[in-house]
């Protein structure tokens, strides 16, 4: 099932108590297209998270990126899907454009999130971009 548009996250996200931000966060984990476990190596585990992630990116036929990713930790496999639902299935060169954690800031997770949760964001997006960037070459 694809992700749903960061817009309409937003939308039910800004009506939401912080318990409930936290139930959607966790409901948009459970959406993630499963991650076949022989992914889940140490090339593909994201580095300076306090759980355990894993981002694997597959290039579709039409060049475009689908990313597929996972964590130990509930709260934690929901951000991977706010992250994702700013990239996936865009081109190389559109992702590389795209400013991602300005895309996110409306969510101001680090208000809603523990430092621990949020401490692992930047290294996704720069594994994402940096994914991206060798690609365009």
């Amino acid at each position: 099932m694809p992700l749903p548009a960061l817009s309409d996250i937003l939308a039910e996200y800004e009506f939401l108590d912080p318990d409930d931000r936290y139930r959607l966060l966790i409901d948009l984990g459970r959406d993630l297209e499963p991650m076949p476990d022989p992914l889940k190596t140490d090339a593909t585990l994201v580095r300076g998270c306090s759980a355990s992630v894993w981002v694997y990116p597959t290039r579709m036929d039409d060049g475009r990126l689908h990313f597929l990713a996972d964590s130990n930790a509930a709260i934690t496999k929901g951000i991977i899907a706010l992250v994702l639902t700013t990239v996936q299935d865009r081109t190389p060169a559109d992702i590389a454009a795209t400013d991602i954690q300005a895309e996110l800031a409306p969510f101001d997770l680090k208000a809603q999130l523990s430092s621990n949760r949020t401490q692992g964001i930047p290294n996704m997006i720069s594994l994402i971009r940096s994914t991206a960037e060798r690609l365009m070459a």
